[in-house]
């Protein structure tokens, strides 16, 4: 499932993207669908970095491109100042205690004039998943703020990043999530969120003109996550 739409920041021939925080590799792979991209990711789990270093290399080949994983702290990224045309960070902000380092370091080895991609959870649909479960954002590794739009805006916009667009995506999969939290976050198989899961798989795979049309009317109201697109700064 992506978060980020890559045709927002027209990915071209020859970039060089960091996905910072890639997880298993859901947008990594899909940067690296771009003929001659040179994709790097970093994330401190090694088992989500595994998974990702596995569909890349099944990938490579196909168009021409280079690839690297590792592992490192998005507060402290291991590359040299202005290295990458884009930097895309997916729902790692709201994890970090260190924001505002870890905003400085993506806007750091982004060249001036590139495209900076953050998304986190949108304020209101994470502010119900909190209050039907104080386990949801409780466990090690979880949640341990929320974002109000204007609050992570000016965070960005401080550390040298000009907003251009925002997008809200996954209305369909807010009400999932409150539904987990109500019966028990991890309780996966409850019946009804088994067969919420099911239906969002099936979305995700068909991608039908009715779902797909639903999810964007509920995108603005209460789609999951809020995507911030932006520009560094020249100064």
């Amino acid at each position: 499932m992506l978060t980020v739409d890559f045709r927002e920041i027209a990915l071209r021939e020859g970039m060089r993207v960091l996905d910072a925080g890639c997880g298993s590799g859901r947008h990594l792979c899909e940067a690296f669908r771009t003929p001659g991209a040179a994709v790097a990711g970093v994330d401190l789990n090694w088992g989500d970095l595994c998974k990702a270093k596995g569909f890349l290399s099944l990938m490579a080949g196909e168009n021409g491109g280079t690839w690297i994983v590792a592992r490192a702290d998005v507060t402290k990224l291991p590359f040299a100042d202005g290295c990458f045309d884009v930097v895309v960070c997916a729902e790692v902000l709201e994890h970090i205690a260190e924001n505002r380092a870890a905003v400085g370091e993506l806007l750091r080895v982004l060249k001036p004039g590139g495209d900076l991609v953050v998304t986190v959870p949108r304020f209101l649909p994470e502010r119900i998943c909190w209050m039907l479960s104080s386990a949801y954002h409780r466990e090690p590794g979880g949640h341990i703020r929320i974002y109000k739009k204007a609050e992570l805006r000016v965070l960005l916009e401080e550390a040298g990043a000009s907003c251009r667009r925002i997008r809200y995506r996954h209305g369909l999969h807010a009400p999932y999530w409150w539904l987990r939290c109500l019966v028990g976050h991890k309780n996966e198989s409850f019946p009804m969120v088994r067969a919420y899961r099911k239906f969002l798989e099936w979305d995700i795979i068909r991608h039908p003109r009715l779902t797909s049309m639903l999810d964007r009317i509920l995108n603005p109201l209460i789609g999951k996550s809020i995507v911030f697109y932006l520009k560094k700064g020249c100064r």
